[in-house]
C-alpha cells in the first residue's frame, strides 16, 4: 500500500463516519478551490485533516517542491526562484507591540507560493537586493493555511533564506513570461508582458477601512492587438519612469487575472514589480485641438502631433495660458506616460509658427461609420435625441451620474455618453444642435454595438 493510501487510512481511523470515497471527493474539491497546479493529492489530504482538527504524521522530504506543501508542515526546506518582493511593513499586535512583515512570491517548475517573512526576518541582510528570477533556498520554514486555503510558507526566527548559484531546472523569468493575450480568468502569480495602449494614470481613494490608498491604471495591448485594463493597487507614479513612450514594452511580475465590468483585467498589488522601457524626456511639438478647465482650474488639453498621435495634456501650472485652440506649441513636460503629458511649474511651453504638417481638428474628425472599439476620436454630428441623465448604482453601492445622447452624421448613428463630471457637458446640449466633440473613447456596448464615451479631455463645441 502506498504512503498516500496509508495516510487516508489514518484519517479514516480518527474520523468515524467518513468513507474513502468521501475523502477522495473532498480532495478533488480542495484542489478545485485552490486551483489546478497548486496541490498534490497528498497536500490536499493534509489540509482536509487539518479542517477536521486531525494531524497526520508523514515523512517529509529533506527538499520539498511547492506542490508538496501542506498546512502544518514544519522545518521544510526547498529551492525556488523569486517572482516578486514587497516592502517591509510595520503592524501592531493586540497588545500594541510592533512587528514587521514582508511578503514574497516564489515559484518552482510548476507551482507558486506566497512567503511571509516575520519580524527580523523581514529585514534580513541582502533581502532588498533580491531580484526576480534569483535562485534561493528556503531553510527550516513552516507552512500555514492562507485565507483562501492555499499553503503559505512562513519564515520565522528559526528559518532562513540563502541565495544559491547552482544549476537548476526551475525556469527563468523570461521563460514564464506570458503575453497579455494569453490571459485566462482565475490565473494568479503571473508574469505578463504587453505594449502601453493609451495613458497611464494614478488614482487616490479611501478603502473600506477608511484608510487612504493609491493605484496605477493603464492598458496593455497583446500580440493579437487586443487590450486589457490593468490596475496595480498600492502603486503610484514613483514606481515608474517619468518618460514612457506610447509604444513602450511593459512587464508586470506578480499579477492575477480577474473579471471586471469590461471583461478580463490584470490586477497587481504593492509587491508587483513593474518593468517599463523608459527614456529621456524631450520637447514635444503638438497642435492644440481643444482646451477645457476643471473645477480646480486645471487645464485639460487635447493635442496632436505630426504623426497624428493624440496627447492628453494636464496643465496644473497655467503654463498654457498664452495658448488657444489651434495653436502649435512646443512643451518640455515633467512627465510623459504614453499619450498622457503632465505640465507643472517645472515645465515650459512656447508657441510656434503654424506647421501645416500637424493636422488640424477638421482633418482629424472621423465619420461615425469608421469608429472602431478601443480607439479615440473626434466627431461632428447632429443631436437626434434629447440628452437624458440617470443615476447608475455600482457594485459598491455608489450612485454615479450618466448622461447620454443619440447623434448622427451622414454615415451613421451612435450613442455618446458621459459619466460623472462629463455628464454635465452632455446636459448642456439640445435636440437638433450640430456639435463638434473631441476626445471620445470608443467602447463595446450592449448587443455588441459601439458607443462613444467622453473623457476628462473631451469638449463639446456647438456649431452655429
Amino acid at each position: 500500500m502506498s504512503e498516500f493510501e496509508n495516510l487516508i487510512d489514518k484519517l479514516l481511523e480518527q474520523k468515524s463516519g467518513l468513507t474513502r470515497e468521501d475523502v477522495k471527493e473532498q480532495i478533488n474539491q480542495k484542489k478545485e478551490k485552490i486551483g489546478a497546479g497548486y496541490l498534490t493529492d497528498q497536500g490536499a489530504l493534509f489540509l482536509i485533516a487539518s479542517d477536521y482538527g486531525i494531524t497526520l504524521s508523514g515523512p517529509l522530504k529533506v527538499e520539498m517542491s511547492i506542490k508538496d506543501l501542506y498546512a502544518g508542515a514544519k522545518e521544510i526546506s526547498l529551492e525556488t526562484r523569486v517572482l516578486n518582493l514587497s516592502p517591509a511593513k510595520q503592524f501592531s499586535r493586540k497588545d500594541g507591540s510592533p512587528f514587521y512583515l514582508r511578503t514574497m512570491t516564489v515559484y518552482d517548475t510548476n507551482s507558486t507560493a506566497s512567503v511571509k517573512l516575520w519580524d527580523e526576518k523581514a529585514n534580513l541582510p541582502g533581502i532588498e537586493n533580491l531580484k526576480p528570477g534569483d535562485l534561493i533556498k528556503i531553510i527550516k520554514a513552516y507552512v500555514k493555511s492562507d485565507l483562501d486555503g492555499s499553503p503559505t510558507i512562513n519564515i520565522g526566527s528559526g528559518s532562513n533564506i540563502e541565495t544559491t548559484d547552482t544549476n537548476s531546472e526551475i525556469p527563468t523569468i523570461d521563460t514564464i513570461t506570458k503575453d497579455v493575450s494569453e490571459s485566462q480568468e482565475g490565473q494568479k502569480d503571473l508574469v505578463m508582458s504587453g505594449i502601453i495602449d493609451g495613458a497611464i494614470s494614478g488614482m487616490e481613494f479611501t478603502n473600506s477601512r477608511g484608510k487612504p490608498g493609491t493605484a496605477l491604471r493603464m492598458r496593455l495591448k497583446g500580440k493579437d492587438g487586443s487590450a486589457m485594463r490593468v490596475v496595480l493597487w498600492g502603486k503610484d507614479e514613483s514606481s515608474i519612469p517619468n518618460m514612457i513612450s506610447q509604444s513602450a514594452k511593459v512587464r508586470l511580475l506578480g499579477v492575477r487575472i480577474k473579471s471586471g465590468n469590461q471583461g478580463l483585467e490584470i490586477h497587481g498589488n504593492d509587491a508587483t514589480i513593474i518593468e517599463i522601457e523608459g527614456g529621456e524626456i524631450k520637447p514635444i511639438i503638438t497642435r492644440i485641438l481643444s482646451i477645457s478647465t476643471t473645477e480646480t482650474r486645471r487645464k485639460m488639453i487635447l493635442a496632436v502631433d505630426s504623426k497624428k498621435n493624440t496627447y492628453n495634456i494636464s496643465d496644473s501650472s497655467n503654463s498654457t495660458s498664452i495658448c488657444e485652440e489651434g495653436d502649435v506649441i512646443e512643451c518640455m513636460p515633467t512627465k510623459v506616460y504614453g499619450n498622457s503629458i503632465t505640465l507643472d511649474e517645472n515645465s515650459f511651453v512656447r508657441k510656434l509658427d503654424n506647421d501645416k504638417n500637424i493636422p488640424s481638428l477638421s482633418q482629424l474628425r472621423t465619420k461615425i461609420n469608421d469608429v472602431k472599439v478601443d480607439e479615440s476620436y473626434c466627431i461632428e454630428s447632429i443631436i437626434l435625441k434629447v440628452p437624458e441623465r440617470r443615476e447608475v448604482q455600482t457594485k459598491t453601492g455608489e450612485s454615479i451620474s450618466l448622461s447620454e445622447m443619440f447623434v448622427e452624421d451622414d454615415t451613421g448613428q451612435i450613442w455618446v455618453k458621459g459619466w460623472r463630471n462629463q455628464a454635465r457637458i452632455i446636459d448642456k446640449c439640445e435636440l437638433g444642435e450640430i456639435v463638434s466633440i473631441t476626445g471620445l473613447n470608443a467602447k463595446a456596448g450592449l448587443e455588441g454595438r459601439i458607443e462613444l464615451f467622453l473623457s476628462p479631455f473631451s469638449k463639446i463645441i456647438k456649431k452655429s
